[in-house]
């Protein structure tokens, strides 16, 4: 029995949208030659492609486990064909084997936007891979992930909600799917498992999901005499190049300040261009910033285009595990074209970049499109950069020793 839509009219739409899930940008299409498609008015897309000859693909098999699926699956009900279309999307995308390029079906889709955007309901993470493995890449200052002492560097081995009848063990997870299952109302409660490294046994924490609403800079000025500005960059959002330009105002407004801490621990990136205009307030207009190595060997320099505020003061940054991507741009820039010492510990490693496309009914694709290296041509995937100076802090500090260490280095003599 067909279930709504039907599977024989559904056909063309699930080729269509595996050719939609394969246009990045230049115009490469996969399916099979002469296709063309009016498909189903009900999902609201029109596809029609020449395919080129020598792409030719057999869909044979897909075809056939679909329809043994529509025909023997006990429960008619679960088969929701959209929901089969995404989930061969993402299958498709994970087949490539990089854990940073993904299919984002809708819902998971607006979460991501809602975390580069600022706003959003959870416990406070961002996670990623630390080769196959999930893992925190830093929980968000004041975030439920934070009070509960979850740390940058956790494995998370299984997840847990009774309400979401989620009870699930990570190995083999995508990172969309990891999300969805730990993202949830404000109030709700998600159980994590973790393996931390030096800790025998598995920690388990229970941890209510709050609404988060999270400014990405914000300022103190630290110090005996408060004369040193200490600038917290918690991720590389689409507000944050607004909230850094109040910032350095606020800095340039008192005359007292000698140096300026940038404090990029715990901070797993974002968008590579405010990264770019970040660094771009300590070095001449037309430095080099980033360079981007595409598959192709072709290299593309990403060179600041703002004048330099913040040229003439002492500067130190702050790294730790939890500092990924867009933060380890800003601070292997600001090593290599202007000697600014790293303070800390070993940054997480994130050399690849992800170009985010909006696709159809509200989905999107993260594909990883190069890799990206210092002005000195390093290239820190799971490698890190390593500190000048390493100050490795410890749950028994009774102060923060990295800031003290940050503070003292702007004071001492040059």
């Amino acid at each position: 029995m067909p279930i709504k839509l039907g599977f024989s009219k559904v056909r063309n739409f699930i080729l269509a949208i595996l050719l939609i899930g394969v246009v990045f940008g230049g115009g490469y299409y996969l399916g099979v030659a002469g296709y063309k498609a009016e498909v189903d008015k009900a999902l609201h897309v029109t596809v029609s492609r020449q395919i080129p000859a020598d792409k030719n693909v057999d869909f044979s098999l897909f075809w056939q486990i679909w329809d043994i699926l529509s025909s023997k699956y006990y429960n008619k009900g679960s088969l929701v064909p959209e929901k089969m279309v995404y989930g061969a999307i993402s299958g498709m995308v994970s087949a490539i084997g990089d854990p940073y390029s993904m299919f984002l079906p809708p819902t998971q889709n607006k979460m991501v936007n809602e975390d580069l955007g600022g706003s959003f309901e959870g416990v406070g993470i961002e996670i990623g891979f630390r080769a196959t493995r999930l893992a925190v890449i830093s929980p968000l200052a004041g975030s439920p992930a934070e009070k509960a002492n979850v740390k940058p560097g956790d494995y998370i081995i299984h997840i847990k909600d009774i309400k979401k009848n989620v009870d699930m063990g990570t190995d083999g997870i995508n990172l969309p799917d990891a999300v969805a299952a730990i993202r949830g109302p404000a109030g709700t409660i998600v159980t994590l498992t973790l393996v931390r490294e030096g800790v025998g046994t598995p920690i388990v924490v229970d941890l209510t999901r709050a609404k988060l609403n999270i400014d990405s800079v914000t300022l103190n000025f630290v110090g005996d005499n408060k004369d040193v500005a200490d600038v917290k960059v918690s991720k590389f959002g689409a507000e944050t190049a607004k909230e850094w330009d109040k910032v350095v105002n606020a800095i340039l407004v008192k005359p007292e300040v000698k140096g300026i801490i940038i404090d990029l621990r715990n901070n797993p990136g974002g968008y590579l261009q405010s990264a770019v205009d970040l660094a771009s307030d300590f070095v001449p207009i037309g430095t080099t910033v980033v360079i981007q190595e595409n598959g192709d060997g072709t290299r593309n320099e990403y060179k600041s285009t703002r004048l330099g505020k913040l040229m003439k003061y002492k500067v130190v940054i702050l790294i730790n595990g939890g500092s990924a991507s867009a933060s380890e741009i800003l601070s292997g820039a600001l090593r290599d074209q202007k000697k600014i010492k790293l303070i800390g510990e070993k940054s997480f490693g994130k050399g690849t970049i992800q170009e985010p496309i909006e696709t159809a009914r509200g989905s999107g694709l993260h594909v990883t499109t190069a890799k990206w290296l210092t002005p000195n041509g390093t290239w820190v995937h799971e490698k890190g950069l390593i500190p000048d100076v390493i100050l490795v802090a410890k749950d028994t500090d009774k102060t923060d020793i990295q800031l003290d260490g940050a503070i003292e280095i702007l004071n001492s003599k040059p």
